[in-house]
């Protein structure tokens, strides 16, 4: 039994050493951030309540999966393929590579009209395909086997942050933490069972050092080449400290079959990233702590307001990649959506994704100029705003303006009567009598008796069905 209780403990202490990287980990980096200044930036993002997601890389060339088809997991689909040489024939897509219709001005034009305020752009997906020009690799549109390297400006990094900001756009960049093109990552020596790095850490501390230098080093290409970045967002969650490894977890489960713990030292990352700009938010997904100033449900809405800040990154259509004829969401349904999110306190980063010319597919420029038609009417009630109870009944949402003012959100579905009444409680006192609902000269009644607070609204002619009806209270 003593036999048996050394060799646990051996393990465990061998497994912390490793966890740990031959780096100290202090409490204060497990700790949600306190820094007044980043602070208030979180508090500031939070107004702008409406972003643009874009994933974009060399799987648009084949309308595939962002990244994953080479990942090698049992949920992965490749149709019969055999994996090495479907591999092989992936890395082999930069060669392909050619957006001539690539405008990003037209992108954030698009955006604006649409009533989004931030961006967030993949600068490097899983596979490793940079979208800039890099020093650190030639796996990039700058380098010499992708034809778009020819372009006068080969730098799609910088044409996406130059034209947003000219739109007054917070830039946000995505960086995959995982390279999977990486030879320190994916070595060629061994085979790759999962999304995880392939070999032994312990055993080869040397490579791990330089990955872990490799993506301090393109951290800081894309943290300092574009002037001032608004948002860092790392993805690849796999890749954390022990720390941050909860017990039973989806997290614990992405480290598979080894359960190799990977810190890439996010402090050091974190104050390099900042050094020119002190109140960059940092998104370090799904690990927690310090590096993790706001959280990203996926394809999801919560069901109640959460307490830290948040935003829902969600596709407009079913993938997150470009898919020729995908199946985009109605604009009454990311209207409610928007909506749903705002009202529980969080923020909505909507993500299309180009095709392989660089052109934002017609569906989704269609509805955006929808959903800005709407916003330029009902913004008011979105930006700027914060929860307030009772967030949500039935089809009733609810928001309160920086400037005092709370609303009623009315979602409705294409066989909504406008004539009906709304039952509700609410968590401030509200003057009762004639309400105005944007965008028209109509009135809305609110009376209240007890507790309740009942809100009637006659259909005028004066108003279309409009997804949304909002009503200031």
């Amino acid at each position: 039994m003593k036999k048996i209780f050394l060799t646990i403990m051996l393990a465990l202490t061998s497994f912390s050493l490793l966890a740990q990287n031959n780096r100290e980990i202090t409490k204060e980096e497990q700790q949600d951030e306190t820094n007044p200044i980043i602070v208030k930036r979180i508090s500031e993002w939070q107004d702008l309540k409406f972003g643009f997601f874009a994933h974009w890389g060399i799987y648009a060339t084949e309308q595939l999966v962002e990244s994953w088809s080479i990942c090698n997991e049992e949920w992965i689909d490749r149709k019969g393929e055999e994996y090495e040489p479907y591999k092989q024939w992936y890395w082999n897509l930069n060669k392909k590579f050619n957006p001539k219709n690539f405008d990003a001005k037209k992108w954030a034009k698009a955006a604006k009209d649409a009533g989004m305020k931030y961006f967030v752009f993949t600068t490097k997906h899983h596979d490793g395909f940079c979208m800039y020009d890099t020093k650190y690799t030639d796996y990039s549109v700058a380098g010499r086997d992708c034809p778009y390297s020819k372009s006068k400006n080969n730098d799609i990094v910088k044409q996406v942050v130059d034209a947003f900001k000219a739109e007054n756009f917070w830039t946000g960049l995505y960086f995959s933490k995982a390279d999977w093109h990486n030879k320190d990552y994916w070595s060629p020596l061994w085979a790759t069972p999962d999304r995880n790095v392939n070999y032994n850490i312990e055993k080869h501390p040397e490579k791990w050092q330089a990955f872990c230098d490799f993506t301090y080093n393109q951290i800081k290409e894309i943290t300092h080449n574009y002037g001032e970045i608004d948002i860092l967002w790392l993805d690849g969650g796999w890749i954390r400290p022990s720390w941050s490894v909860l017990p039973g977890s989806d997290e614990e489960s992405w480290l598979g079959a080894y359960k190799r713990i990977q810190d890439i030292n996010m402090p050091k990352i974190a104050k390099m990233a900042r050094e020119n700009n002190e109140d960059l938010i940092i998104v370090d997904r799904s690990v927690g702590g310090k590096y993790e100033n706001y959280r990203t449900p996926e394809q999801q809405v919560p069901d109640k307001p959460l307490d830290y800040p948040w935003e829902t990154c969600m596709t407009m259509g079913d993938s997150w990649s470009y898919v020729k004829n995908d199946n985009y969401k109605s604009v009454n349904q990311l209207l409610h959506i928007l909506v749903d999110v705002v009202a529980k306190g969080g923020n909505f980063l909507l993500n299309v994704g180009p095709d392989e010319n660089g052109n934002l597919p017609q569906p989704a420029l269609d509805r955006m100029k929808a959903m800005g038609e709407w916003m330029r009417i009902n913004g008011e009630a979105i930006y700027n705003t914060r929860p307030i109870a009772p967030y949500k009944e039935s089809n009733v949402c609810f928001t309160h303006n920086k400037n005092g003012k709370n609303y009623a959100l009315i979602l409705l579905s294409d066989s909504t009567s406008l004539n009906g009444e709304y039952k509700f409680s609410f968590s401030e006192k509200l003057k009762t009598g004639n309400k105005k609902i944007l965008g028209t000269k109509q009135k809305a009644s609110l009376k209240k008796k007890g507790n309740t607070y009942t809100l009637t609204i006659k259909k005028p002619e004066t108003i279309a069905e409009k997804n949304v009806l909002v009503i200031e209270l």
